[in-house]
């Protein structure tokens, strides 16, 4: 069994042994709670020591290793400024649409404070006044803004390093940038151990969920898991739309090249197995095999779409569990690192990378972070649309960047009508898919 199926069934468990022990208030279900708090509790803290240095590092490496792909201009410049835009694009539609969508579920306010007392976290403070929150953002003392987990200068610090490194000297920018990588890779390997053990901080966590919220737990997670959905949904309804706009090419026809693509994708979960399908499919709509061959392996590399959305719903469902009030600047900053954290940590395994991008947004608003490792337990399950929304938009990225040699309409150009594009497919077109040319 994979590590995603033993944290879901702990998951699963956990909620169903609290929610049948809940009704009790006797003094064994209160010893009960305190002792799955301090577990999950150790659990948690555990993972969150890994968290500072494992953003920082992954900041660093990853925006100076943008930097020099950026600065290197060509098709890969463009191709940065295109996921660039589409990222911020992802974190608006997020901020306007997941706060109507968590509107949907109403917790009990009491059941809520109840909760946190034995998670052991505070109520969100109150946000500090504009002018103070904007001078914290340059900290006098890196290191005690770190101990503080003032996860917003932290950042920008990192940002600010790893652009100079970016500007030094070959010989000299390398052994750094290595270090660097060398802490990160440190730090998953800890993040390994702590996340073998996982069943048990879940279980215990959604124990603790599931005693206190009964039934409204799972409805709860059924309704994170719903938003995660819709916004893949909508993302990919805009990736149709961008390519009629940007790249003209008619929405039936774009629909017809991406079949195959799209399908290698649901059934595999998997953004690097779609992505000979994907080149086919870039092929089959007029981009040029040059830009094809730079746009996605890269984007494959350091762009997933779905993984704005997917942080800006974690975020902000974990703000809405805490009970925090989330205003205009709130979701501009969670649309901020939301953008950042799926340039920067999009390489890392699945559970890895749900952890290391949630927990700064968070941090940064001022939201407990006790119950994150729900979300990451049923994360797995929208998995397939998000992998279906990240192909989508790979192929766009490339219809957008050479949007000259795009196909401009499906009757100058008729699918499958090239014998080469047919061998470089294979001959299996039909079941897999693939559009005949028309009689």
């Amino acid at each position: 069994m994979s590590r995603a199926a033993r944290v879901l069934m702990a998951l699963a468990l956990g909620l169903a042994a609290g929610v049948a022990a809940g009704g009790g208030g006797s003094a064994r279900l209160d010893s009960a709670q305190a002792l799955a708090g301090a577990v999950g509790g150790i659990w948690l803290d555990a993972l969150r020591v890994t968290i500072l240095p494992l953003v920082f590092s992954l900041v660093v490496t990853g925006i100076a290793s943008a930097a020099r792909t950026g600065r290197a201009g060509g098709v890969a410049g463009r191709a940065l400024l295109v996921f660039l835009s589409m990222l911020v694009f992802a974190a608006f539609v997020s901020a306007l649409l997941v706060p109507w969508l968590l509107q949907a579920w109403t917790p009990e306010l009491g059941a809520l404070d109840a909760l946190r007392a034995t998670l052991g976290s505070a109520p969100p403070a109150a946000p500090p006044p504009p002018t103070q929150w904007i001078r914290a953002l340059i900290p006098t003392n890196i290191v005690a803004a770190a101990a503080a987990d003032a996860i917003v200068p932290v950042v920008l610090f990192a940002l600010a390093f790893g652009f100079a490194a970016s500007r030094l000297p070959e010989e000299k920018a390398a052994p750094l940038i290595g270090f660097f990588e060398l802490v990160a890779e440190t730090m998953l390997v800890i993040v390994g151990w702590v996340l073998w053990l996982a069943p048990v901080g879940v279980f215990a966590l959604a124990f603790i969920v599931g005693s206190h919220l009964g039934g409204e737990a799972a409805a709860a997670l059924v309704h994170y898991i719903g938003a995660q959905i819709a916004l893949s949904l909508v993302m990919i309804v805009s990736m149709y739309v961008l390519a009629a706009t940007r790249g003209k090419v008619a929405p039936w026809t774009f629909a017809r090249a991406m079949a195959p693509a799209q399908a290698v994708a649901a059934s595999t979960q998997s953004s690097l197995a779609s992505l000979p399908p994907m080149l086919a499919s870039a092929e089959r709509l007029g981009v040029s095999q040059s830009t094809a061959g730079v746009v996605l392996p890269l984007a494959v590399a350091v762009f997933k779409l779905s993984a704005t959305t997917s942080i800006m719903i974690a975020t902000l469902t974990l703000a809405k569990l805490s009970g925090a009030d989330v205003g205009p600047v709130q979701l501009v900053v969670v649309g901020l690192f939301a953008v950042l954290g799926t340039l920067t940590f999009v390489g890392l395994p699945g559970q890895v990378s749900f952890i290391a991008a949630v927990t700064p947004p968070a941090l940064a608003i001022g939201v407990p972070i006790e119950l994150m490792p729900l979300l990451l337990a049923v994360d797995t399950i929208p998995d397939i649309f998000h992998t279906v929304a990240n192909v989508t938009a790979d192929v766009t990225a490339a219809v957008v960047v050479d949007p000259a040699d795009a196909l401009q309409s499906e009757e100058s150009q008729p699918l499958a009508a090239d014998p080469a594009v047919q061998h470089e497919r294979g001959d299996d077109g039909e079941a897999r898919g693939e559009p005949q040319p028309d009689p």
